[in-house]
């Protein structure tokens, strides 16, 4: 993948960078419709009609590509029919095409290209884009796609570029570097699929003007410093000002050093080290 600049004809132009779609086989593809649904958009609305997420409206309509997040077709090869852009994510996906004749879609890793061999199972090869458990994966492989719960599918590193280095296994758990620097463990018979994820320079793309945000979906967002002291907390003053405290929301909840994990939860029992600095005695290493 590359990143393409515009030609300045305008200041939103100026500045803006897209993606030049190296990586897609045929741009002028349609989806599997199959494989697509139709979502509907909520406004930022909850089932009350209340708004709990806000400026959020609008936007490019957009079909939903249904992901194989499992990997869970077992001896049966399929091969890369297409890899394909998807407006939902921020990687691209490729078209599984398999010997019994169904089709799925799985997150492409970088350098999947068509006509690819791609299988998944205990047995498989250790090659890119098998998906196989962590117990079989040889160690210190980069991964994505990973598993947190035995057969729930894969929640971690799915973002464009992201990838996990399996570290060591130990007995019934994997330790696993994040793209954060984050170590956790994983129970070994949670499934992996090989290799970083494509679409490397996504993170290098410049959005340039407000109306690409409209076409995401995004409306405007009004600071807190710029309303009146009724309206905000960071509100009032003469001219501009930086609040006169720290920062915060509109109902006075400070937005910056709270903990954002459940301490009760067991993907946080199995941390080994923070992917931010804590002080030392907040981290809870795994129990016995």
């Amino acid at each position: 993948m590359g990143i393409r600049r515009l030609k300045p004809t305008s200041p939103g132009r100026r500045h803006a960078t897209l993606n030049d779609f190296g990586e897609i086989s045929d741009k002028r593809k349609r989806p599997e419709k199959s494989l697509t649904e139709r979502i509907t958009r909520k406004g930022g609305r909850n089932h009350h009609g209340k708004i709990t997420a806000w400026h959020r409206g609008g936007g490019a309509r957009k079909l939903y590509r249904r992901i194989d997040f499992r990997r869970n077709k077992d001896g049966c090869p399929a091969r890369v029919e297409s890899v394909e852009y998807d407006p939902n994510r921020t990687c691209n996906i490729a078209l599984l095409a398999y010997e019994d004749g169904e089709k799925r879609y799985i997150l492409s890793p970088n350098g999947v290209r068509v006509g690819d061999r791609i299988e998944s199972g205990p047995d498989v090869e250790p090659k890119l884009g098998n998906a196989m458990p962590l117990k079989n994966i040889p160690v210190g492989m980069d991964v994505h796609n990973v598993e947190m719960n035995i057969g729930q599918g894969g929640k971690l590193a799915r973002s464009a570029g992201a990838s996990a280095r399996l570290l060591a296994r130990e007995g019934d758990w994997a330790t696993l570097v994040m793209p954060s620097g984050e170590m956790r463990q994983v129970r070994v018979e949670c499934r992996a699929t090989l290799g970083q994820i494509g679409n490397l320079d996504h993170q290098n793309r410049s959005i340039g003007k407000a109306g690409t945000k409209r076409h995401m979906g995004r409306r405007p967002r009004v600071r807190g410093t710029a309303m009146n002291p009724v309206a905000h907390p960071l509100g009032g003053g003469e001219g501009r000002s930086g609040g006169g405290r720290h920062p915060c929301n509109a109902w006075g909840r400070l937005a910056k050093g709270g903990r954002t994990r459940n301490p009760r939860k067991v993907s946080s029992r199995r941390i080994l080290r923070r992917r931010k600095t804590v002080r030392y005695g907040q981290v809870s290493l795994p129990k016995k």
